[in-house]
């Protein structure tokens, strides 16, 4: 799928305010009936572009009330050094996104967890114990002023 017309686009914009909805309740939002819509909707879905359909939870009725971003400097850069770092975040269930940036840090990661306890077990006991971590920099969330996944398509 090269490129989304304005009817995908719609579809999509629906599916990100509520991925619960059936395909009969897309197509009368979108005002189109309900086997192109089943048609397109497949269509974008075997193209890739949409990668899952998720349950986003409230964190602080979950108990996830902590809220830190990492900036992380590695040591050296080699790539078998980078490809163990990024895996051992992909293992960390803490570590809710990571990123490899250019700047001052190597790495962004957005860490979340119950308290400020268990944020000081995680940087001592799992991040601290991987080798080749140079530096380790934190800012913790006071407020969240905005949160979202969806990507404006309209």
């Amino acid at each position: 799928m090269d490129t989304l017309d304005k009817t995908d686009r719609k579809i999509l914009q629906v599916l990100q305010g509520n991925a619960r909805l059936n395909t009969k309740e897309i197509a009368h939002r979108i005002g189109l009936s309900v086997t192109p819509t089943y048609e397109r909707l497949k269509k974008i879905e075997k193209s890739g572009i949409i990668k899952n359909y998720v349950t986003l939870l409230h964190g602080e009725k979950v108990g996830k009330t902590l809220v830190a971003f990492c900036n992380v400097s590695l040591q050296l850069h080699s790539q078998p050094l980078i490809k163990k770092f990024e895996s051992a975040m992909a293992k960390m269930e803490e570590v809710m996104e990571c990123y490899h940036v250019a700047g001052t840090y190597d790495y962004l990661l957005k860490v979340v967890v119950d308290d400020m306890r268990s944020y000081q077990h995680f940087l001592t006991n799992k991040l601290a114990a991987i080798e080749n971590i140079a530096q380790v920099h934190s800012s913790f969330v006071m407020t969240e002023i905005k949160h979202t996944t969806a990507f404006g398509l309209l």
